[in-house]
């Protein structure tokens, strides 16, 4: 079964996988996109006089909204990451739609997502913190140092596997049921399976899709929150 790790060919002795193919598309049409609209925002009055104007500043303000919300005022400002996470994210899982092998399908995307996280988190707790950070590992009592290192590290593992598993096991029954209807599956043609094919795209493409994009940022706050304090 094809993971995502397909080579498609090779550039200076480097794999390239399908994977790091599709990663790279939706950078470049994020790119291209900010740039556009970096570029009209110039244009832009006080006053909003075009939708698009009207779009950018309610996805803006509600982003912002939802950072003070989950991280607080002080911490606002992780809203500009967390936005870019969340396009990047919910771009990879929609790109199924067009037939595209999603990113996120793909455990060592994921991963390196959830390092990021991990490296914020630890990153804020030292800054936040100093040098106290460190002694919250051996609370309340030495002894349980390696079952708190363990609990960290379990962090981007977990927030990794759940955003990699969802979206995959949604890819692999998606192709499961279009491979038989090609087929002319006998079963599946009596049921009328084909009728409720859209259905299940909407869910797992589209719902679920968004769904495990808004989990993984909300987690994400979570955990650095938890260990910066109020």
């Amino acid at each position: 079964m094809d993971f995502g790790t397909s080579i498609i060919t090779k550039i200076g002795g480097v794999n390239i996988t399908q994977t790091m193919m599709n990663t790279w598309i939706i950078i470049i049409f994020l790119t291209i996109l900010a740039l556009i609209i970096r570029a009209k925002i110039n244009k832009f009055t006080d006053v909003p006089t075009t939708k698009l104007q009207n779009i950018v500043e309610l996805i803006i303000e509600t982003m912002e909204n939802f950072t003070i919300q989950n991280m607080g005022e002080k911490y606002k400002y992780f809203g500009n990451w967390f936005f870019g996470v969340f396009c990047f994210i919910l771009v990879s899982n929609y790109i199924g739609l067009l037939s595209f092998r999603s990113p996120t399908a793909d455990l060592g995307t994921t991963l390196a997502l959830s390092l990021a996280t991990f490296t914020i988190i630890h990153f804020m707790g030292i800054k936040v913190n100093g040098g106290g950070y460190f002694k919250g590992y051996i609370e309340p009592m030495p002894l349980l140092l390696p079952l708190n290192i363990i609990g960290e590290i379990a962090t981007p593992i977990s927030l990794s596997l759940r955003l990699f598993g969802n979206i995959l096991g949604g890819t692999i029954i998606m192709g499961l049921i279009n491979s038989s209807l090609q087929k002319g599956h006998i079963l599946l043609q009596v049921v009328g399976f084909g009728a409720v094919t859209p259905v299940l795209h909407a869910y797992f493409d589209v719902f679920a899709g968004f769904l495990q994009t808004f989990i993984f940022v909300i987690l994400s706050m979570t955990f650095i929150k938890d260990k910066i304090g109020d």
